[in-house]
């Protein structure tokens, strides 16, 4: 009974399918779409232990449902077919599908894309993992070019048929581990967004290694690759601070500067976005002028002001190590993180290198505050602070002009927060009451 939940069952009831919601929780904490539903002839079941009675030929499971879970087993040994919510998206969607995967950065990648092919005039529309549930737009999508789809991992456990015209691999890092159980797992999910994909369709990956073993080359028609260099097709160059390469008999000379993409991190996201919008139909101007005029969505490497000289900057989004050693780097300057909260790595240790070469302080609060301490005590200075008050009070009083303060928390926010947005909420606010602005 979450938003794809909804989604997939009005979809259903619409085409003519006789549809149950079942959920574990009870009616109150969902008593509205439940209400929602059952005036579209839906039943709800709420606050069930067991699976509601019934011949069912079809289960759409919703992506906090692992596939492994006791029900879908139960279902599949029923003879049901069990696909998830994307899989019933892209079965009724009539556009191109752009298909984004990967550990950190796709809300970015999706949100910049979609701007890429509006600005080349072509009709697209936002679904997926970034808010939009596929079922929502897919039933209009004979009126749109493309849809441009976030898709998670938790997505891609069950899905049979699904096949982008485009599919783009951002990076495969840890991240899931406690629902996937190995990075061989985890790896060989998101390359499930491959897995039916042949002649004419398109694949664009890494080109530097962090394609954590996922194969596409033998799938796709063409396999395009971007990167931090020279050797990729498309490219971040630092140095000229710009998007450069050759996609399809396309040169691309980009300039980025002055622009959130100037940066080995976001700079590798504009590449792949590049290349993208290019084997869309998109032109270099209207590349460009989206690269120009993007703005990075909320709790995402947020400017939050300058006080003293200090910036301060709200990465809360970052709920995972990966995320937040990007959040480091982007930075550009001494940073004094706030980290911790809810871990979902089984170690830690692999971020080690970019606090030491970036970081003067960290300031730790959450659950995992302990822990994160003594992986990281032998390369950065750390403080126990607790909550995240404290966190900034106490990196503010040590900050000197020239310093970043960000929260980057690396964890889930669900042991203080009740969501990411609320925590870098907070800091927003904590940061409003410091007093005084350059």
């Amino acid at each position: 009974l979450g938003v794809s939940g909804e989604a997939a069952a009005l979809l259903l009831a619409r085409k003519g399918w006789r549809v149950a919601v079942v959920d574990r929780a009870l009616r109150g904490s969902h008593s509205e779409r439940a209400g929602r539903l059952e005036v579209a002839g839906i039943k709800v079941f709420s606050g069930q232990s067991v699976l509601p009675p019934g011949d069912w030929s079809l289960a759409v499971v919703s992506p906090g449902v692992s596939a492994e879970s006791a029900w879908v087993r139960q279902l599949a040994a029923c003879g049901a077919e069990v696909i998830s919510e994307l899989e019933l998206g892209y079965r009724n969607c009539r556009a191109e599908l752009l298909a984004v995967t990967g550990t950190n950065g796709k809300s970015t990648l999706v949100k910049l894309l979609h701007e890429m092919l509006t600005a080349g005039g072509l009709r697209s529309a936002l679904a997926g993992n970034y808010g939009i549930p596929l079922c929502d737009v897919a039933e209009a999508s004979s009126e749109l070019d493309w849809v441009v789809t976030e898709v998670s991992s938790f997505q891609l456990e069950l899905v049979k048929e699904f096949r982008p015209r485009v599919g783009i691999l951002l990076n495969v890092q840890p991240d899931h581990l406690d629902r996937h159980g190995s990075m061989d797992e985890y790896a060989a999910i998101k390359g499930r967004l491959f897995s039916r994909m042949g002649k004419g369709d398109i694949a664009i990956i890494p080109g530097g290694g962090s394609c954590g073993g996922i194969a596409v080359a033998g799938s796709c028609e063409k396999v395009i690759k971007f990167g931090g260099d020279g050797n990729a097709d498309v490219f971040y160059d630092a140095d000229g601070h710009r998007i450069a390469g050759m996609v399809g008999g396309v040169s691309l000379n980009i300039a980025v500067s002055g622009t959130g993409f100037d940066n080995p991190v976001t700079g590798q996201t504009a590449a792949a976005a590049a290349a993208a919008a290019v084997c869309c139909g998109v032109g270099s101007g209207e590349i460009g002028a989206a690269l120009s005029d993007f703005r990075f969505d909320p709790h995402r490497m947020e400017y939050c002001g300058c006080r003293g000289g200090v910036r301060f900057v709200n990465d809360s989004k970052a709920t995972n190590l990966a995320a937040m050693a990007a959040g480091i780097e982007m930075c550009g300057g001494v940073v004094r993180l706030i980290a911790g909260g809810e871990l979902k790595e089984k170690s830690a240790g692999f971020v080690k290198e970019v606090l030491a070469k970036h970081t003067v302080c960290v300031y730790l609060i959450g659950s995992c505050a302990g822990y994160l301490e003594s992986v990281w005590c032998d390369v950065a200075q750390c403080r126990q602070c607790g909550s995240l008050e404290n966190a900034v009070k106490q990196a503010w009083r040590e900050a000197v002009e020239g310093d970043v303060i960000l929260l980057s928390p690396g964890c889930a926010s669900f042991d203080q927060f009740r969501s990411y947005k609320e925590r870098g909420s907070r800091f927003k606010k904590l940061v409003e009451e410091i007093g005084y602005e350059d």
